[in-house]
């Protein structure tokens, strides 16, 4: 999520805490014109391998299994690592009048949340309580408006069309082994800041959200049983996304639980 170099993920890690928001089935008549827009966590980076090009693009993410697992007319993969609110005039250049469902993760990257998960990585204490602190003011002030240009761009371009807005997990559990439980807690108190923040803006816009919190509890990177990689600097970008089974097992359910 949060840089080209960490795409998606490490804005999650200042994301979530508590229990998922269910989301009403989404109204549509099948076969479905799907676009899948966002950041690293739409484009499946975290579970290998990748198409060509520099987006981090994984057949194994939540997107291509829905569209393999439903009835579409069309799919168009526009999401991409290191996405931003800022940087998505391309993947608008997906959407039209024809669009039945969007899908989309974004706003980890906004906030700076690369630089926050290297800094809880590799930092002090106090080091990563402040840039967790630093990117929770950046949610609240800057991103709102940034989330309500994205949403009403979706609708602007695609009037007709479903818009889902898939939140990010808790990526530490937090008794894990990952990092100690003075950083664990730092970041999952951004992570719930951050959720909350998506979720009013989705509100307000009158677009779908689904909250991945509670669905990925007990699966964070370093627990028992972890839907998230683990920080690797022999595998950098994947550090701190979904692996295969987060994507199979986490995001592509709670698409299905806010579509069927």
């Amino acid at each position: 999520m949060a840089s080209a170099v960490l795409p998606a993920a490490l804005a999650v890690m200042l994301t979530s805490t508590g229990a998922a928001q269910a989301a009403a089935p989404v109204d549509y008549v099948a076969p479905v014109d799907y676009v899948a827009l966002g950041d690293s966590y739409s484009s499946g980076t975290g579970a290998p391998p990748y198409q060509s090009g520099t987006c981090f693009r994984s057949s194994r993410g939540y997107a291509p299994l829905w569209a393999d697992t439903h009835e579409v007319s069309s799919f168009r993969y526009a999401a991409c690592g290191g996405a931003t609110t800022q940087s998505m005039t391309d993947q608008f250049a997906a959407l039209d009048a024809g669009t039945d469902l969007v899908s989309i993760t974004i706003g980890g990257n906004d906030v700076g949340f690369a630089n926050t998960m290297i800094t809880c990585v590799t930092g002090t204490d106090a080091s990563c309580v402040n840039a967790v602190d630093a990117g929770i003011e950046a949610a609240r002030t800057t991103l709102p408006g940034r989330l309500d240009a994205t949403y009403a761009t979706i609708r602007d371009r695609a009037p007709n069309a479903t818009v889902v807005v898939l939140g990010y997990p808790r990526l530490v559990e937090p008794n894990g082994t990952c990092m100690n439980a003075t950083k664990r807690a730092a970041l999952n108190r951004g992570a719930d800041d951050l959720h909350e923040v998506i979720a009013a803006r989705a509100a307000a816009a009158g677009v779908r959200y689904v909250d991945a919190r509670a669905h990925f509890a007990g699966h964070g990177a370093c627990g028992r049983s972890p839907w998230i990689n683990s920080f690797s600097l022999l595998r950098l970008v994947e550090s701190f996304h979904p692996n295969a089974t987060g994507y199979s097992q986490g995001y592509l359910a709670l698409l299905n639980s806010a579509t069927s």
